[in-house]
């Protein structure tokens, strides 16, 4: 694993340091903020719609289902942590390559 945002531990899990901006146009990867991976969200931060977009969201990209994205850190902030399991190597690595890792 190359970016500083992205670990993967020996299970398998990935666990992706993030910044978000919710209230955006669109939903869209835009790059990095700092050591984290920034990303827009369409949803606005309003009692945890942002972040329910925000797992979805990653969701679908890793090709899992929602109930294997766990945010672990940074529910109330723009800073999250969330960690994933049960990516297949290939959704990981076509993730990282679109998210510029």
């Amino acid at each position: 694993m190359t970016a500083a945002w992205a670990r993967q531990d020996d299970s398998g899990s990935l666990t992706l340091r993030l910044h978000i901006q919710p209230g955006a146009r669109k939903t869209e990867i835009v790059g990095l903020h700092g050591e984290a991976l920034k990303i827009r969200l369409a949803a606005p931060p309003v009692d945890g719609q942002a972040n329910a977009a925000l797992i979805a969201f990653l969701a679908g990209e890793l090709g899992v289902p929602k109930a294997q994205v766990e945010l672990v850190g940074g529910a109330s902030s723009r800073g999250k942590l969330l960690r994933v399991s049960g990516a297949s190597a290939e959704a990981v690595a076509r993730f990282l390559t679109k998210a510029g890792g």
